[in-house]
């Protein structure tokens, strides 16, 4: 899959049955190399597959009194799927997340605790995903919380994030509201108008995302979730209040929710026959007197004391049906989807709903079975509970919420402009609601939202104060005290990285910079210390110098008797080092042992040092700053040989090579001929009586026996 990729693993266990999502994203760092302007102000990219999901019956809580069983005897199975699509080398990079919504939630606190604390030793145990926090990374999360998670997945997979400009609802609103229904409870999260916000500011929750560019992105959202509101517990409070209805005595319970002439005991399992003695409920198939005898379970009749109330007596403030619209998920979508037909439906309709509903539920339940022979195992269960399912959605939206009855209702104008009309006519987002399962081919679910959130922790900030983490908390300026972070950090992936990404782990909040001024930077540190260079050695003798102090250190670190560092195994660092400070310092090369350094040990350098002269610029062969002799100029070979030669200075190199009896071992074309350095040394030798009385010139030419051996000689220099 290469190195580029980032995954993630969330684990749904709701209240009956644990689903597996996985996702997978661009390490940001790698999407910042080919990212767009357009990309930069966008949030991070995760893709799913239908092949990347897997659910499994029945919930987490059902494992309440056997914590023990719940990872062999239910998670191990989710985790070998995921490990069926995760490469292998990204499995430790990959974390993984079990959150636990309404199922859990009427669990008392002892076995939520035992429950979590069992699934997270497990997974440590037996797995090598990343989970490094038990706290953040299996818990039983807010209903609240699982609301905002579902607001940020409809707000991504529509475009309302990055996009605002092609989602103009009016007034300045450009963000899709929330709406989810779950067996246990019902969720709800939208972003309120301009003046209910500043009304409500308590009530809302701060969200803080951050783009590519790593600037941040902060909403204000109001979230709140119905407990015991889900389809499953509505059910269980409705046959209560029928239960309650008739006398104890009576066993036959007639239901309006129920198809005609359908049979079922109380928990709605189906019944062939009359049973003696067990309650039965008698389906009458009058959809009408459903939605009376299920309006009660809202809970409008209880008293609001933070005014305005949508159900139970829970805040919320207005919604604004011009600007706020909704999309529902999970029963919303199943219960005007299923057997009531309306798949091709592009937008809800309650006139149309509300008429099909009325017809299946007016049915003989044999009619119906006949009629659905397809629908088997679950199938059979879905139908006989449809009634009563859509009655309720049609109470909470409708009676509830308070959205608009479209087709029998006067709905006001979307003011929308003209981009986002064209956007979402196919998809109807501009109705007040509009049930939904996918969107481009993604399914819409809250564990999505929290897993862009998680992805966009990734980011590095492009501030370095810190003041912008990821993640969501109370409606105050700052990091408030109840933060939840994302529980991503930037850094590389794993040990995939090269060494330039080090510098992550210690503080990359802003890796745009670092990409923009590592090469600048470079420049300018190199650009100093060459001139800092230059300024210390811009002329000769100090450099000279130098190199005096530097040989001197250097001829120290040797071992005595150890004349021939090479031969002897050692001394070969000593030697690439004195080799260096010459090309550095411009000083000669020895190639003859130590001879040459005792006379420099000695103090004796300063006879060998070059006068200053001054600089001659209409003489080719003048010597320059940087001791280039004469024949240096003309020969690449010797260039870096003109101080060590003695070419330009014939008095050291007669007085000193020859007294030893030893040949420059670098000998060029005009050498070999002898006609050069006889030539120059005859002249320059009339210019110094010392060297002229000594007559060294000639005893270093007729007597040395190196320039007999040489094997560069040639026979006229012999002869």
């Amino acid at each position: 899959m290469g190195r580029k990729w980032r995954w993630g693993v969330i684990l749904d266990a709701g209240s009956s049955g644990t689903r597996l999502h996985i996702y997978r994203w661009k390490d940001p760092e790698k999407a910042l190399q080919s990212a767009t302007p357009e990309d930069l102000r966008n949030l991070p990219k995760l893709v799913t597959d239908k092949d990347w999901t897997k659910k499994i019956r029945p919930g987490v809580s059902t494992f309440a009194d056997k914590a023990e069983d719940v990872g062999p005897n239910h998670l191990q199975v989710l985790v070998d799927h995921a490990l069926k699509v995760i490469p292998k080398d990204k499995v430790e990079d990959t974390p993984i997340f079990l959150m636990a919504t309404a199922g859990m939630r009427l669990l008392p606190q002892a076995q939520q605790r035992a429950l979590t604390s069992e699934i997270c030793s497990y997974l440590r145990q037996n797995t090598r995903f990343s989970l490094p926090d038990c706290d953040l990374h299996i818990q039983v999360i807010k209903g609240e919380t699982e609301g905002l998670y579902g607001w940020i997945a409809s707000n991504y997979l529509l475009g309302g994030f990055d996009h605002p400009d092609k989602h103009q609802h009016g007034k300045g609103h450009h963000t899709y509201g929330f709406l989810d229904m779950g067996g246990a409870s019902a969720q709800i999260a939208f972003a309120p108008n301009a003046t209910e916000a500043e009304k409500h500011a308590n009530d809302l929750k701060l969200l803080r995302l951050r783009t590519l560019d790593g600037y941040p992105a902060e909403y204000k959202v109001f979230t709140t979730t119905w407990l015991g509101f889900g389809v499953n517990q509505a059910r269980e409070a409705y046959v209560k209040n029928l239960r309650e209805r008739y006398a104890e005595t009576e066993m036959e319970l007639p239901d309006p929710c129920l198809p005609r002439g359908l049979r079922t005991t109380l928990g709605g399992d189906p019944l062939e026959k009359r049973e003696s003695g067990m309650p039965t409920l008698i389906g009458t198939g009058q959809f009408d007197e459903c939605l009376q005898l299920t309006y009660p379970l809202l809970g409008k009749d209880k008293p609001c004391e933070d005014s305005p109330c949508l159900l139970n007596g829970q805040h919320a403030p207005a919604i604004d049906f011009d600007v706020n619209h909704f999309i529902g998920v999970s029963e919303y979508w199943h219960t005007t989807h299923g057997v009531f037909g309306g798949k091709d439906d592009k937008a809800y309709d309650f006139a149309s709903y509300q008429r099909r509903v009325k017809e299946f539920c007016g049915r003989d339940w044999d009619q119906i079975k006949a009629k659905t022979n397809s629908l088997k195992g679950d199938g059979i269960k879905v139908a006989q509970e449809a009634c009563f399912k859509a009655s309720w959605l049609l109470n909470v939206l409708h009676e509830g919420i308070g959205v608009p009855r479209i087709g029998l209702e006067d709905v006001p104008t979307a003011n929308a402009s003209k981009g986002a009309l064209e956007h979402a006519k196919e998809r109807g987002f501009l109705q007040p609601f509009q049930p939904v399962d996918k969107i481009d081919g993604i399914e819409v679910s809250w564990t999505l939202g929290k897993m862009v959130l998680y992805a966009a922790g990734q980011i590095p900030p492009a501030t370095r104060d810190g003041r912008y983490p990821v993640g969501f908390g109370s409606n105050v300026e700052g990091t408030p005290y109840d933060f939840q972070f994302a529980g991503s950090s930037w850094k590389p992936i794993g040990n995939q990285t090269s060494e330039a990404d080090d510098d992550w782990e210690l503080n990359a909040e802003d890796i745009l910079d670092k990409a923009k001024s590592k090469s600048t930077s470079f420049f300018f540190a190199f650009v100093f210390f060459l001139f800092l260079f230059l300024y210390f050695f811009r002329k000769r003798e100090r450099r000279m110098r130098l190199y005096s102090r530097f040989s001197q250190v250097i001829r120290r670190q040797r071992k005595p008797g150890h004349s021939n560092p090479r031969k002897n195994g050692g001394g070969g660092g000593t030697r690439a080092l004195s080799g260096l400070a010459t090309k550095f310092f411009g000083g000669r090369r020895p190639s003859w042992g130590g001879a040459y350094e005792r006379v420099m040990e000695e103090g004796e350098a300063s006879r060998f040092e070059l006068g200053e002269v001054e600089s001659d610029d209409g003489h080719e062969y003048s010597d320059s700053s940087d001791g280039l002799s004469a024949l240096s100029a003309k020969s690449a070979s010797s260039r870096r040989f003109g101080l060590s030669s003695g070419l330009s200075t014939p008095q050291v190199v007669d007085h000193h090579h020859y007294h030893h009896g030893l040949a420059s071992p670098t000998v060029t074309a005009l050498d070999r001929s002898g006609l050069v350095v006889r030539t120059e040394s005859r002249e320059r030798l009339t210019l110094s009586p010392h060297l002229a009385m000594s007559g060294v010139g000639r005893r270093s030419r007729a007597g040395s026996p190196t320039r007999l051996k040489s094997p560069l000689m040639s026979p006229l220099q012999e002869s």
